[in-house]
């Protein structure tokens, strides 16, 4: 039919224009599936022995980093349990600075720095969320062949659908013969290997685009019913200034209060106070695999009150429905969702995605350079 004409053609060519962007993105999204569990066998758990005395405190944290990296900004800084190094996170966007800084829990000594820029998996994610270009670069260019994908995707069920119900079953399964030729061994990798997991491609396609833009974000939020702002806000003090000594005194009774109060969390993320007039925000993780039921927490600096945000990032037990869909959008993209079957999906439908670009465009050049039958001469007939 003529409306379908119209959609092969738009298939084909936005096809065209994303296909290399699509096969980097679905092939690096595939090596990332497994990013925690690969890193778990060649990584070393930074560890010491319990003493029996208290640990370092944030502000005795924050001046060994600064004395290590002295020019670069303190992001936060990790703590676990008593066992377990503190991990110092320090991060500047320009320069491009993302390093962490392992230290005893209990002498300050240096035990491990990390370079996050470095590594196979920094590779990947580079490659996954900027093509390796320059970052305002790249993260336009995927992003906009993410959204573009979603249409192909739509565009590519709309063909798959057969004119006629008696050919569905070839559209299903692989029916080869051995006469079967290569070009219609193609099509059926492309259209049925297609039709399998365009749902859940679509899935990731959508959280991926999510994650790249703002304005998407917020129409999801909207769309689900979320009344509040669909961003990350850290809440100003409610008290006066303090001194920098009853700063300091406040700031580092926080781990020890949370501790107290959430004894089973994870880790404690700190994130010291940018101004005088602005709050400290703790991210507690509750869950060591996924990142959606984490709790944002924010205090005075000066008294340790505890203050609300208007953003949607707050505690999870206060999340409602529209608050959880963003929250879980990251983990639903890497498939950390469903635990380790929801990483296989991820994992093989990323990979299944990545052959589409490839067997789509060697079904365009099977069309576009047809082999011309030889002209038979009056006496070869």
């Amino acid at each position: 039919m003529a409306y379908k004409k119209s959609i092969l053609w738009l298939h084909k060519i936005l096809g065209l224009v994303t296909g290399v962007v699509v096969f980097i993105v679905a092939i690096t999204g595939c090596c990332w599936a497994f990013k925690e569990e690969i890193e778990s066998l060649y990584t070393e758990n930074y560890t010491v022995e319990i003493q029996n005395k208290p640990i370092l405190t944030p502000t005795e944290v924050k001046t060994i980093g600064n004395t290590v990296f002295p020019n670069n900004t303190i992001h936060g800084s990790i703590f676990s349990n008593s066992n377990e190094a503190i991990e110092i996170i320090f991060y500047d966007a320009y320069p491009e600075f993302y390093q962490s800084v392992f230290l005893n829990p209990y002498t300050g000594d240096v035990m491990h720095i990390e370079d996050h820029f470095s590594g196979f998996f920094s590779f990947i994610l580079k490659g996954h969320i900027r093509l390796w270009f320059p970052k305002d670069i790249g993260e336009q260019i995927v992003g906009a062949s993410i959204l573009i994908f979603i249409l192909i995707i739509i565009s590519g069920f709309i063909l798959w659908l057969p004119k006629k119900r008696k050919n569905l079953k070839q559209r299903l399964k692989f029916i080869w013969k051995p006469t079967t030729g290569w070009k219609r061994k193609n099509f059926d990798l492309h259209a049925i290997v297609g039709f399998y997991i365009c749902s859940l491609a679509l899935i990731l396609a959508f959280t991926g685009t999510v994650m790249s833009y703002n304005w998407m974000k917020y129409v999801v939020y909207r769309a689900a019913g979320g009344d509040k702002v669909p961003q990350f806000i850290i809440p100003l003090n409610e008290s006066a200034t303090a001194s920098l000594d009853s700063e300091t005194f406040a700031i580092d009774n926080l781990i020890v209060k949370l501790k107290q109060e959430l004894p089973n969390a994870v880790s404690y993320e700190l994130h010291y106070p940018e101004t005088d007039s602005s709050s400290v925000y703790v991210e507690v993780s509750n869950s060591k695999d996924v990142f959606y039921d984490t709790d944002f927490r924010f205090y005075d600096q000066n008294t340790l009150e505890e203050l609300e945000t208007p953003g949607v990032y707050g505690k999870y037990s206060d999340t409602k429905v529209a608050e959880k869909i963003l929250r879980m959008n990251y983990d639903i993209h890497i498939g950390a969702i469903g635990g380790l079957p929801g990483k296989i999906i991820a994992f093989l439908v990323s990979l299944l995605t990545a052959t589409l670009p490839v067997t789509g465009i060697l079904l365009w050049y099977g069309r576009k350079y047809k082999k011309e039958k030889p002209v038979k001469t009056i006496d070869e007939r």
